[in-house]
């Protein structure tokens, strides 16, 4: 099982331009094997591995970088070309890999080797690569297992951070007779489960909108390539990035919570792409971010040797949970009323749909389920006091 520690890297003036360097000559040896491999018409990756090796003869700059970040360029643009074939598989509509800008080439990675950690009794721990030198974080949970990589990333803030990938043996753990739990989400209650609790929509976008778009008008009439505009760019990144890390801390808390309590959670199988089509909810859907919570529940549900299903959304808002019936219900409407006496929250009636229909596709013993009773609900507060789990982002 792998595991990503993610740490801010706090690099002096002279291990940035050491960073910016081998940022730049990493991009460089990924454009030029994706050059070579363009222009021969058969060619493979132990092929283009070699070729590094004659280009660091050629050009002795690059035995200033470590070989591991080196031929990890090699690694990372087969991984592309196995992604791009892929998407071609499923049908999308896909052109070539593209050669790779500065603002497009944010990381390199030490492999395997070329890399140390020194936890020291001061503020600040140490991070040493090879060919760049002791650089100074601030380590603020322990790594366990294995070190199998580290990536280094540079962010439009100007801020770096490595990405510490640990591989551990440990085993899954057994699930114990934990709950049953179908979660609905939305842009007004993001969250709303089967067991009544509910937690509200914090539109980090929307609090930080008026001083995002005043940032972005001074951008726009800084005269380009000055420094002043770069400058505004890097203010307009900080905002970006705290935008994105409210974000992800609200969805790390959330989802911790549902797979530290819950054994079984079933949430719907939505078609994003299909629902941001819609120009009046498209930027409340893409600020809520489904998607990277749902991924994020799964991964911790593994972990936790627990289960989400994923059912099929349609007629799960529309349907009476407690008759069946269809109830017609327009978007406004944020009650559920049905003939048969059930009044309650439209995405409450949603959720237990939801819950059903993933219980559906169990075998008969594993279906009971404790019925649904209105209790006091859950405050935000009591969820996010719960220890949250470090971020685990991807390092592309």
């Amino acid at each position: 099982m792998q595991t990503t520690y993610k740490f801010r890297l706090y690099p002096t003036k002279e291990q940035e331009q050491k960073l910016l360097w081998t940022l730049n000559k990493c991009r460089y040896v990924y454009n030029f094997l994706l050059s070579e491999l363009e222009n021969q018409k058969i060619i493979d990756k132990a092929q283009l591995q070699e070729m590094i090796t004659d280009l660091k003869r050629i050009e002795p700059e690059l035995q200033k970088v470590h070989s591991k970040a080196l031929q990890y360029e090699n690694y990372r643009l087969f991984s592309n070309l196995r992604a791009l074939s892929q998407l071609k598989k499923n049908g999308k509509k896909v052109g070539r890999l593209r050669f790779k800008g500065k603002q497009w080439f944010k990381t390199f990675t030490y492999n395997q080797s070329g890399f140390a950690i020194m936890q020291n009794q001061t503020r600040y721990d140490k991070l040493w690569l090879s060919k760049i030198g002791e650089i100074p974080f601030i380590m603020h949970r322990d790594v366990e297992g294995k070190i199998k990589h580290i990536t280094i990333k540079h962010y439009p803030s100007g801020k770096w951070y490595a990405s510490i990938i640990a591989e551990t043996n440990n085993e899954i753990p057994k699930t114990e007779n934990k709950g049953k739990v179908g979660i609905d989400l939305g842009t007004i209650n993001y969250a709303y489960d089967s067991n009544g609790n509910h937690f509200d929509n914090p539109k980090h976008l929307d609090k930080s909108l008026k001083k995002l778009r005043k940032e972005q008008r001074r951008l726009s009439i800084k005269k380009k390539g000055s420094s002043n505009r770069q400058k505004q760019k890097i203010r307009v990144a900080r905002i970006h990035e705290k935008i994105a890390n409210q974000r992800n801390d609200f969805l790390h808390k959330l989802s911790h919570y549902y797979a530290s309590n819950y054994g079984y959670m079933a949430v719907e199988n939505l078609n994003i792409k299909g629902m941001v089509r819609n120009r009046y909810l498209a930027k409340s859907i893409m600020d809520a971010s489904w998607s990277r919570f749902i991924q994020m529940l799964c991964y911790k549900a593994e972990r936790a040797g627990c289960t989400v299903v994923k059912v099929e959304p349609r007629g799960t808002t529309q349907k009476c949970s407690n008759c069946g019936q269809e109830v017609h219900k327009e978007l406004w409407n944020r009650i559920h009323k049905c003939s048969c006496g059930l009044e309650i929250d439209r995405d409450y009636n949603s959720a237990m749909n939801i819950l059903k229909r993933a219980l559906e596709s169990l075998p008969l013993e594993r279906r009971e389920s404790t019925p649904v009773e209105i209790e006091p609900l859950l405050s935000v507060e009591q969820v996010w006091s719960e220890k949250q789990e470090a971020p685990c982002d991807s390092w592309e």
